[in-house]
């Protein structure tokens, strides 16, 4: 418990967490905004397609804060410090600190999933009010299995960044490819063109836990185990890897 006290209050005290906070919890109500504002008029007609997804929608595109922060949790540890500081990386101290490096990754991994989960339901506490203020009466009820589908895949998206970052130890690929997949394409949303492999791809399984989507494929509990074994293998992944590498090269 002193060592996840300690990975908690590491994080917190990167002013990098504060902007994927910030992020996280009101990017999603101003996509929510977007999409209800495009869509009031067919709304109110009866004639949207897309009405059991208003609000969902800011929380299926506005995961970029989780994802900043599991990259930064790992990324953080291999910078180099100041001169002044010896001019080392904080993954040296870390480690000297704790000595059982599963233990370190899993008190890390515990801390983003408590920040994962306090964000999202911000989140989710600004979308719901701001639906309801453009839509009114016209606001579809938020279901609570609905919302904590969303909350797993939140935290799950961010655990997915913080393995791909043990595993790559470098993070600007994850962060990348995480980012540009969330918001600007959906690489496993093309495949599924092309092949149903791709539903089961961990954002693609994931969305199906909170999104009634026109092609979805997975129920919500199904969709929720594809994209938690997901987590467990690349976590199990980035355990090995992190354990048999030497921190320092």
């Amino acid at each position: 418990m002193r060592i996840f006290h300690s990975e908690l209050s590491k994080l917190f005290s990167l002013p990098g967490i504060w902007l994927a906070s910030l992020i996280g919890a009101f990017a999603p109500a101003v996509v929510a905004a977007l999409d209800s504002i495009a869509q009031k008029e067919d709304i109110i007609a009866g004639v949207s397609t897309r009405l059991p997804e208003v609000g969902y929608i800011g929380l299926g595109f506005g995961v970029q804060g989780v994802i900043i922060l599991g990259v930064l949790a790992v990324s953080s540890e291999y910078l180099t410090e100041s001169s002044e500081s010896g001019g080392g990386q904080q993954i040296t101290t870390s480690l000297t600190v704790v000595s059982s490096r599963l233990h370190f990754l899993l008190a890390k991994a515990g801390a983003v999933t408590v920040i994962s989960i306090l964000i999202c339901i911000v989140a989710i506490i600004t979308i719901v009010p701001v639906t309801h203020l453009i839509l009114g009466e016209y606001t579809p009820a938020f279901e609570w299995s609905r919302l904590i589908g969303a909350v797993c895949y939140w935290t799950f998206t961010a655990l997915l960044a913080f393995g791909l970052t043990i595993l790559t130890k470098n993070g600007i690929i994850p962060l990348s490819v995480l980012m540009i997949n969330s918001s600007v394409v959906s690489f496993s949303v093309l495949l599924a063109k092309v092949t149903k492999l791709a539903f089961y791809l961990p954002d693609r399984a994931g969305i199906d836990m909170f999104m009634s989507m026109s092609d979805r494929y997975h129920t919500p509990f199904t969709g929720g185990l594809v994209m938690f074994a997901w987590v467990v293998a690349i976590f199990i992944a980035a355990a090995i890897v992190f354990h048999r590498r030497d921190v320092a090269s």
